[in-house]
């Protein structure tokens, strides 16, 4: 994924409300938007270097969002609407191997009452399979782990993995590993218990589990490593 335009570099100096954060441009301060729901743990201290992009939108208020954050050791993406842009590119691009050979891939699919991230199809005897995509940013005793708060929602995806899969289709959550000082993915159960247990229970079910790490860049996001899956 190439941004669209160069993104700028900057100073964090305070994220607040989730949605706001004060950067420093060096010439003067301004407001970004953050497009992030979560607490954004381990992505952000005061004076990380940072990386915006700006809308050409004259009726944004604040045309400059926050995109990127290095830690001194990696840039973290912490746009979660990056995960699913990202994963269309690699599913459409056949690019992650164990979800490849689909003709059509549909973006928020109903399924039920629900709709899911991705459904991918091959109009033939193959069953077609749905994805969920989530993003992550959260770092904790050295794995990459997802949520980084209590998240009923995705409880909620778990449960709706394994009922697909119950019906004959194939599921499969894909997480999208948006920085690159980690090794390993796991359940961050200790911000979230019910989801931990859920995601072992969805393994179990048969719901494919992939945890796929991306190359960070200023100019561009690309699909990097595929990285073990450890279950608590």
């Amino acid at each position: 994924m190439k941004w669209s335009e160069p993104l700028i570099q900057a100073t964090i100096l305070k994220r607040y409300k989730r949605f706001l954060a004060d950067i420093d441009l060096g010439e003067k301060m301004i407001t970004a938007h953050v497009p992030n729901t979560g607490s954004m743990t381990s992505c952000w201290e005061p004076n990380w270097k940072c990386a915006l992009s700006v809308s050409k939108n004259p009726d944004r208020k604040m045309p400059h969002t926050l995109e990127l954050i290095h830690n001194g050791e990696t840039w973290i993406g912490v746009n979660t609407m990056n995960a699913n842009k990202l994963a269309k590119i690699w599913l459409t691009k056949n690019l992650i191997p164990e979800l490849s050979g689909y003709k059509t891939v549909i973006p928020e699919k109903k399924i039920g009452l629900s709709r899911m991230d991705f459904y991918l199809d091959d109009h033939s005897d193959k069953p077609a399979c749905f994805v969920e995509v989530k993003n992550v940013t959260l770092k904790k005793d050295g794995l990459a782990q997802f949520p980084d708060s209590v998240s009923e929602r995705g409880q909620k995806h778990l449960q709706e993995l394994m009922e697909i899969k119950k019906s004959g289709l194939r599921a499969a959550m894909l997480y999208v590993v948006q920085r690159e000082d980690v090794e390993k993915f796991t359940a961050a159960g200790s911000i979230d218990a019910k989801y931990a247990f859920l995601l072992k229970d969805a393994q179990a079910a048969g719901v494919e589990i992939y945890a796929y790490q991306c190359n960070m860049g200023l100019k561009e996001l690309t699909l990097g490593k595929r990285l073990p899956v450890e279950f608590n």
